[in-house]
């Protein structure tokens, strides 16, 4: 049977496939000055933040051998991510570390497939991610966020260039760059915050290196994704 056979197949097909970018970045420029300009805006995109933290702690913990076992997102936008394994080693630094630079990497990674073309495979595959993360959420309030950010993902992905305007790639690096604007923004707060309980605390008492070295080794991580967000873009506009 082939693809023209089935309408639905084509169509996914079609959506898949990678599509010219054009001008049509304007929905990212909408994105970002919410972010940073309506307060409501702003805590969403925090939640956003702290979803995709805690997620890269859960991705790091299961490359190493850790088990996932859950997570939150509180209403005071902090979160957490229950995995278990070894007190200590490797694996747990790792799983540790993650988090910080989770969503400076992400953001980083959609800026650049969307200006390439790829914003239908980012969102069918963010689609899949999030559904998948939702059976791991361990309080109402977290699973709608998740549930949220998966609708809106399908949303995008199945209806974001159907009306003759294409929005899916603006709409993909306007969520790549709040995520990084929320990675700095992360890291800014953790590093005014004295909680030895919060991430560098944690990795000093694992490594006993101070937690400025790995607040350095986090602004590095997001310095990198910045620069490749930046030259993305450049070769996009110019």
């Amino acid at each position: 049977m082939s693809t023209t056979d089935n309408p639905v197949l084509a169509e996914l097909l079609v959506r898949l496939a990678q599509s010219p970018v054009g001008g049509a970045l304007w929905p990212a420029f909408v994105l970002v000055a919410a972010a940073l300009l309506l307060p409501p805006a702003r805590r969403w995109a925090r939640a956003l933040g702290t979803l995709v933290h805690e997620a890269g702690h859960a991705a790091v913990g299961i490359l190493v051998g850790r088990r996932f076992h859950g997570f939150t997102v509180a209403k005071d936008l902090s979160g957490a991510a229950v995995t278990s394994g070894p007190e200590r080693g490797l694996g747990r630094i790792l799983t540790t570390w993650s988090g910080y630079p989770a969503p400076a990497a992400l953001g980083a990674g959609l800026v650049v497939a969307a200006l390439n073309g790829w914003a239908g495979v980012v969102t069918a595959v963010g689609t899949v991610m999030l559904l998948l993360l939702l059976v791991m959420a361990r309080s109402w309030r977290t699973g709608g966020l998740v549930a949220l950010a998966a609708v809106l993902s399908a949303l995008t992905f199945w209806f974001g260039d159907a009306a003759g305007v294409p929005l899916r790639a603006g709409l993909v690096t306007g969520v790549g760059l709040v995520l990084l604007l929320m990675a700095w923004d992360g890291l800014a707060a953790v590093a005014r915050s004295h909680d030895r309980t919060q991430d560098p605390g944690t990795l000093a008492a694992l490594t006993h290196l101070p937690a400025w070295f790995w607040l350095a080794t986090w602004a590095l991580a997001n310095v990198g994704a910045t620069w490749a967000v930046w030259r993305a873009g450049a070769g996009a506009l110019f």
